[in-house]
């Protein structure tokens, strides 16, 4: 019965690859969220030096409309990353039920050697 020894270990090596992936996931959306906040600093810090907080206005400062819009890149990012999240939890979710099954049937197989060879060692004794 190798071949569902084999097949858990496959199993397993999926989840664990799914694990990975969620975790760079999440590490991703954190460094997106911890750029995003030190932009949002740098744009309270410019438009408390410059006195303006008008985006309109016309002598807003340049430097805080770039880093609104390169801290308003990163918060879409963070949100497509957060839906990518939520479909490899669904994956991962999918592959622990498959790697659950695979390891039910090993224990199966394995009882059932066991079972199988009882007899046979009970008559040579």
């Amino acid at each position: 019965m190798k071949s569902r020894e084999s097949l858990v270990r496959l199993k397993q090596f999926q989840v664990n690859e799914k694990q990975r992936q969620l975790a760079q996931l999440d590490m991703m959306i954190a460094e997106f969220d911890r750029m995003a906040n030190e932009l949002e600093l740098q744009i309270e810090a410019e438009e408390k030096k410059a006195g303006i907080t008008d985006i309109n206005h016309f002598a807003y400062p340049t430097f805080a409309k770039a880093a609104r819009q390169r801290r308003d890149n990163l918060r879409d990012s963070q949100a497509d990353l957060a839906n990518q999240r939520e479909t490899a939890q669904t994956i991962l979710s999918e592959a622990e039920a498959e790697l659950a099954k695979a390891e039910l049937l090993e224990l199966r197989d394995g009882k059932a050697r066991e079972a199988e060879a009882r007899p046979t060692s009970a008559m040579i004794g």
